[in-house]
């Protein structure tokens, strides 16, 4: 229900030592936006942890006001550490205005009273980052789909729908400001077999989104851009665990991992390029992004592109439209 929607805003925090700085890459355009109007607005869903943690610290760190999502509030809401309060105070810390917002991404009552909110407290939405997926524990035990639990497919709810339904609420006021990024959080399992179908349906369903809505986007002559971008293997408290737990399976991880932060300065830099109308639609490799844009990660590593770690790359759709 709507009225579960709860709301908090971080206080000014200074930060001293702000090691997401690190990745910050210098975007001409964007540091113009944010000299000429209000900061940029952004929505990350699924931002208690893992990567939309990351990503909306990174997007605190240029300035951005951010809106945080999830349904974790307290510490025990979750088996894994994080809430949607920390998250916001993060990204104060990191020189932004974080709002954390507790929604259930699943529940679309919810999902319309915080766009409503924003609506409310905005002159309107640059950024949305759909992050939010039910992702379980059970995703990575041994096992066939029919042998694993059923809630797995989950993620086609929240994930996919959730994705759709958060766009189908934004698209409106980017449009009609003519002006907007829309960005799924993806990996290559949308183009190979990793961990059973529901996974790579997600990954490979959202990327098609991303390509569709920019077909429509393109239709109603509008500069918004949608894309979905390939994030690599990710230092999270769930990633770390799995290592810890099985090293020989996925001890080759340590050398390939990206910080959580690494793809939110990634989607500033692609927000900030001029030509971001020409890349909207795409599947894109972050990495790859991170070298074009002149990004680095924690310590000025340059995380390595699937394209030449796996042989893998995105699906490039057929350009037919049919109407």
């Amino acid at each position: 229900m709507a009225g579960a929607l709860t709301v908090h805003e971080a206080g000014a925090t200074t930060l001293t030592n702000n090691k997401v700085g690190e990745s910050k890459a210098s975007c001409g355009r964007g540091e113009k936006r944010m000299s000429d109007r209000k900061p940029v607005v952004a929505i990350v869903t699924g931002a208690s942890r893992g990567a939309g943690r990351g990503i909306a610290i990174a997007l605190g760190s240029h300035g951005c006001t951010v809106y945080v999502t999830g349904r974790s509030q307290q510490a025990g809401d979750h088996a894994l550490p994080g809430t949607i309060y920390e998250t916001a105070q993060a990204v104060t810390a990191a020189g932004g205005h974080g709002i954390a917002v507790r929604c259930d991404h699943a529940d679309d009552a919810q999902v319309e009273a915080l766009f409503a909110k924003v609506a409310a407290e905005q002159d309107g939405i640059d950024i949305l980052v759909n992050n939010a997926a039910a992702v379980y524990d059970e995703l990575t035990i041994p096992g066939n789909f029919w042998e694993k639990p059923l809630k797995l497919g989950d993620m086609i709810d929240v994930g996919i729908r959730s994705g759709y339904v958060a766009s189908w609420l934004a698209a409106p006021g980017m449009v009609a400001r003519n002006t907007g990024l829309i960005v799924f959080t993806s990996a290559s399992g949308a183009a190979h077999y990793s961990m059973g179908p529901a996974y790579g349906a997600h990954k490979a369903g959202i990327d098609k989104m991303a390509f569709d809505m920019a077909v429509d986007f393109r239709a109603a002559d509008s500069a918004v851009a949608s894309v979905s971008i390939w994030m690599g293997a990710l230092a999270t408290d769930r990633l770390l665990a799995m290592i810890a737990a099985e090293p020989g399976k996925y001890a080759y991880l340590k050398d390939q991992i990206e910080t959580p932060e690494f793809t939110g300065h990634v989607i500033w830099a692609l927000y900030s390029d001029p030509k971001l109308a020409d890349l909207s639609g795409q599947t894109l490799i972050g990495a790859e992004l991170a070298v074009k844009y002149g990004v680095t990660d924690e310590g000025g590593r340059q995380p390595p592109s699937y394209r030449d770690t796996h042989k893998v790359v995105p699906h490039v759709p057929h350009p037919l439209i049919i109407r």
